[in-house]
């Protein structure tokens, strides 16, 4: 097939989390599955992920559509073009454009997989799409409601044949990779008082002494204030700002975590070679957010759920909606629900070699032939009818 791809290419550097990695499993997934790939060279999606004034955005989406709308039209006239596969925000979106491209007999599909983090409902920008990837099971009904037609699918994730080796030594003990925040905090925490033995690594798990400071700026007036309360309130709605309240007047005090526990953060070559030889690989599928209070937490499987298991990770995660569509649990990935069953599942497993090489073994195999990028785009091509 012929795919165009947009999924948050940049031409510079931003200071936005989470996007450049998108673009290498897109390209590197698809091209292993032998598609060939266009796109409009010079367009910057990560730059829409920015907060632009609404004028800057207004300009940003109109020269990206326009480039991309030019490409699109020369090359399917050149070779068609069987399908635009999209990553795209909300505010990344130009609806019109998107009709165009439909308009063209090309078939649309935009992948998304925070929708339960981030809406309360499907944003209408993406009512243009044909099909929707969802990945997360519980945004589902969302689509549904909306009376959108959605695949639900994992991840899309690769990783390169060379690190799927199998047979790893267990050089590393049990370990969570990932940043600091209240909810893992409180998690870790609670587990290695129910005597976890793991450890900890990546950034903010030890205290700055400007945390304190960033968290309760002062010399803000009090009609900044109520303008901040009042786009907090469009922004996340009276029930956010309510679990915002709550989260003031009943915080989590998550014990302290020893000093001991936490190593430096691993990046590149490093975190694959923990993920791949830590004894135990701890996931963690809770996240902060003012849908939900922080004593009973949004919970959603994440991206680690697909890459450990590819990784031939002996693969410990937090129990979430769908993960049980996914993998068949206890034989090819463990699950926790919480602090003290991690505890449990950790002293278990450290207890039996076994288990740990089978679990490695059946993870990464159904990780590897089932939640593979080549694997969804053949059931997105089922349902399109292409």
């Amino acid at each position: 097939m012929r795919i165009f791809l947009s999924c948050q290419q940049a031409q510079r550097r931003y200071p936005v989390p989470a996007y450049d990695f998108w673009e290498y499993y897109f390209k590197n997934g698809l091209s292993e599955a032998g598609h060939s790939l266009c796109e409009a060279a010079g367009v910057d999606w990560a730059e829409g992920l920015t907060p632009l004034p609404a004028a800057e955005r207004r300009t940003w989406l109109s020269r990206a559509w326009e480039s991309t709308l030019t490409t699109i039209r020369r090359e399917h006239a050149r070779q068609p073009i069987d399908l635009f596969l999209g990553y795209l925000y909300p505010g990344q979106v130009e609806p019109a454009a998107v009709d165009e491209i439909r308009g063209l007999g090309i078939p649309t599909v935009n992948f998304f997989c925070d929708n339960v983090r981030e809406f309360r409902q499907v944003p209408p920008e993406y009512h243009a799409f044909a099909l929707h990837w969802v990945p997360e099971f519980a945004a589902l009904p969302m689509y549904q409601r909306a009376g959108l037609p959605c695949l639900h699918a994992p991840m899309p994730v690769w990783v390169p044949p060379s690190l799927r080796r199998k047979g790893r030594q267990e050089s590393e003990p049990v370990t969570f990779i990932g940043s600091a925040d209240l909810l893992r905090r409180d998690l870790l925490a609670q587990a290695l008082a129910q005597g976890a033995d793991l450890i900890i690594r990546g950034t903010g798990w030890i205290p700055d002494a400007g945390d304190k400071l960033a968290a309760d700026p002062g010399g803000v007036g009090v009609g900044r204030r109520l303008q901040n309360q009042i786009e907090f309130v469009q922004r996340h709605g009276l029930r956010g700002w309510l679990f915002k309240l709550e989260q003031r007047l009943v915080p989590l005090n998550p014990p302290a975590i020893p000093a001991s526990r936490i190593r430096p953060a691993v990046y590149g070559e490093e975190y694959f070679r923990v993920t791949q030889e830590a004894q135990i690989t701890i996931g963690i599928n809770r996240v902060p957010t003012f849908k939900r209070s922080l004593h009973r937490p949004l919970i959603y499987s994440r991206l680690r759920d697909i890459e450990a298991p590819m990784l031939g990770a002996c693969y410990l995660t937090e129990w979430a909606p769908g993960l049980d569509q996914l993998y068949e649990l206890g034989r090819e990935i463990e699950v926790y629900r919480d602090a003290d069953e991690l505890a449990g599942k950790i002293q278990m497993l450290a207890r039996d070699a076994t288990q740990r090489h089978e679990l490695r073994a059946a993870g990464q195999r159904r990780a590897l032939n089932d939640h593979c990028i080549a694997h969804t785009l053949a059931r997105i091509v089922e349902r399109l009818g292409i």
